[in-house]
């Protein structure tokens, strides 16, 4: 017997053309669909994002393909992984057929689907069909019985799933009724299918029967796969295209880095207002959001009872954005038609309770970028409306009367030194570093004592450096992200002038939040400079063996990642290895460390403001560190710093832990 079947068996060739003028009017719905959104997307401002294209093409591979974000949570990873691929194996052996009936059969009068080819083919349909159906199953159970939190079910998840697997449940039993009645040895490759087949009687007397059940489920099969395709862009499978296209487009720019309002001075409207203010990029991101909730499970935010959900603002905006008609007004259900996003689509609460750690860009399988839409919503509330709390307009005018968030003259900027023999540019500027000492290291007590024991640190080691003294200013990283971005270019533009007068190439700092701005953001306005932290610095210096640690210390000694080196810079195992180098101190870790570190809950402006919602986030952050039995909670941020310190008197825990800058860990074992 020929290895091999018939494509059309039981049905009749003469269905080809009706399948295939039906599919045709499935993909025009698609296509529609399709259509629709993508004018929704070109309603916003134009953006750039074709460059890099093999590192765009590797990224759709790396994370669309191969899965390489969704598996970091295993469960849905792999069960999203089972489905995925056994529709595109299932895909891809349709396609062969199509190739073979209507190309190498009419054209060349042979078939490829034979052989040992056609058992390998039809082993591996089974194979995957098989894991794709199980994956429903595993996805069903976890959202339907498992709940996670994350989660919210709508009656779309449960026609999706319950399609996906009527597609495939029906096709295997097409499947099991052909082999039913042909009944060739053969087909066992075709496992599935095989047992099944075991399930119907021998063809005998029932074999017309069988025909007509097997020829009734070849039919429902096809129309439901019709339905799943015309289904794709008005569901939730839209992402099967969105997801790839936001893989594809993502941005490649450093992952700490805001971008700036262009041409300030002669902008009319500042952040955003309406849909039509973002760009057509951060509207695909609506779009290619899954609902999975990814985001919001690492959110310290919505972890600590604030209003903010980085899942939720992502679909409250998708909701105003479907409401727009045929991309160009807005419909009845998307809210007032002169009401602005920020206070009517998201709240300002929600708004305001993001500390832009990070930890949703970490976390987002597909690369939504949340970030910059919250930014870009508070400049509107801040520039446009002036609505801010009385806290941030205070931190706002202590910016610009003394150039620093606290309400501390300019002119002590530099007292903390007094008693040091340090050098400053304008007495000194043929130095090698420009110690960058920031707001914190000037102006807060505790934090003077990281700047001093990092003074030392370089004293010791023959740095030649300098600082600007009273000339240093805020870097305007704050500002920025509180969304007054027209601040925060004045101090940018008046730093970068001053480091032009005195050409300053390199800076070192112990503030990740300078750090980011040096690194990522003052290029944009011209100023490109070597930037180190003072953890990489340092680790060089160990390296070259300009300092050694001697005095050998007996503690345990935690590591608290700042969002700012870690998620936004990907400095991770530099601090470790500055302590792990330390003789006497053993190092343990948090549950969340890395990538997905806690917030300490200072960041986006909070180191200036009261949390008043919720729980705090840095005490939630202390007693994760307390749970560890730690007697140090090492940092390498003086907002997480002044934060986790706080958190410890409050909750009692001073006889216990203390906080220690690696600086200062160092300078002991010197």
């Amino acid at each position: 017997m020929e290895i091999t079947r018939e494509i059309f068996w039981n049905v009749g060739s003469w269905v080809r053309w009706p399948v295939y003028g039906l599919g045709f009017i499935v993909v025009l719905i698609l296509v529609y669909g399709l259509t629709r959104r993508i004018r929704l997307w070109r309603t916003g401002r134009p953006e750039y994002r074709l460059d890099n294209v093999l590192k765009r093409i590797g990224s759709l591979l790396s994370f669309g393909l191969f899965h390489r974000r969704i598996l970091k949570d295993p469960y849905p990873g792999i069960s999203h992984l089972m489905i995925f691929w056994g529709f595109i194996i299932l895909l891809l052996g349709t396609f062969l057929i199509f190739v073979q009936e209507d190309f190498t059969r009419l054209f060349f009068g042979g078939v490829f689907l034979q052989g040992s080819f056609y058992l390998g083919y039809s082993f591996v349909l089974d194979l995957f069909g098989l894991a794709a159906a199980v994956g429903v199953l595993l996805t069903a159970f976890r959202r339907y019985v498992i709940r996670p939190d994350r989660l919210d079910n709508r009656p779309e998840d449960l026609i999706c799933l319950v399609l996906i697997f009527l597609v495939l449940i029906t096709g295997f039993i097409c499947e099991g009724l052909r082999i039913a009645i042909t009944r060739p040895d053969f087909e066992r490759w075709s496992f599935v299918g095989w047992q099944i087949s075991q399930l119907f009687p021998s063809p005998g007397g029932s074999g017309a029967s069988l025909r007509s059940l097997h020829a009734i489920f070849w039919w429902v099969h096809l129309l439901l796969a019709f339905s799943f395709i015309g289904y794709i862009a008005y569901s939730k499978l839209l992402h099967l295209i969105t997801s790839a296209l936001n893989q594809f487009f993502r941005s490649f720019a450093p992952r700490g880095e805001i971008k700036p309002i262009v041409d300030i001075e002669n902008q009319e409207t500042f952040g955003v207002g309406e849909l039509q203010d973002f760009t057509w990029k951060q509207l695909l991101d609506l779009d290619a959001c899954t609902r999975c909730g990814r985001c919001q499970d690492d959110c310290p935010a919505y972890l600590s009872d604030k209003p903010l959900s980085p899942k939720k603002v992502i679909l409250d905006l998708k909701t105003r954005l479907s409401g727009l008609k045929n991309g160009f007004g807005r419909g009845e259900d998307a809210g007032s038609e002169t009401a602005p996003l920020a206070g009517s689509v998201v709240s300002e609460d929600e708004l305001w309770a993001c500390t832009t750690c990070g930890a949703c860009h970490e976390a987002c399988p597909v690369f939504i970028e949340v970030i910059d839409k919250v930014v870009d919503l508070r400049r509107y509330l801040v520039l446009m409306e002036g609505r801010l709390s009385p806290e941030a307009k205070l931190l706002f005018k202590n910016m610009e009367t003394n150039f620093n968030p606290w309400a501390i003259g300019s002119d002590t900027r530099a007292d903390w030194a007094k008693d040091l023999d340090v050098k400053s540019v304008a007495d000194n500027g043929d130095v090698d570093y420009l110690l960058w000492v920031g707001c914190a290291g000037s102006f807060d007590e505790r934090n003077k004592k990281v700047t001093r024991s990092l003074v030392g640190l370089l004293q010791k080691a023959d740095v030649s450096f300098a600082v600007l003294g009273t000339e240093e200013m805020c870097c305007g990283e704050t500002a920025r992200r509180m969304g007054n971005e027209y601040l925060a270019q004045i101090l940018i533009e008046q730093n970068i002038e001053v480091f032009t007068n005195y050409r300053i190439e390199k800076i070192i700092t112990a503030c990740p939040h300078c750090y980011n701005t040096f690194k990522n953001e003052y290029q944009q306005f011209g100023g490109r400079y070597k930037v180190f932290h003072h953890v990489e610095f340092l680790r060089k210096l160990i390296g070259e063996e300009k300092l050694k640690s001697r005095t050998g210390m007996e503690l345990t000694a935690v590591y608290h990642d700042s969002c700012y080196l870690g998620r936004h810079n990907d400095i991770y195992d530099a601090p470790r290895e500055r302590l792990a180098s330390t003789p006497g101190i053993r190092l343990v870790e948090m549950e969340r460390n890395r990538g997905r570190s806690f917030c300490c809950g200072a960041g986006g402006g909070w180191m200036w403001m009261e949390e008043t919602l919720g729980t705090r986030i840095n005490h939630m952050r202390v007693e994760q560190a307390a749970s560890t039995d730690a007697s140090v909670v090492a940092t390498a941020c003086p907002y997480c710093l002044t934060m986790l310190w706080d958190g410890i008197k409050d909750q009692g825990l001073e006889d216990r832990m203390e906080v220690l800058d690696l600086a200062e860990l160092l300078e002991k074992s010197l």
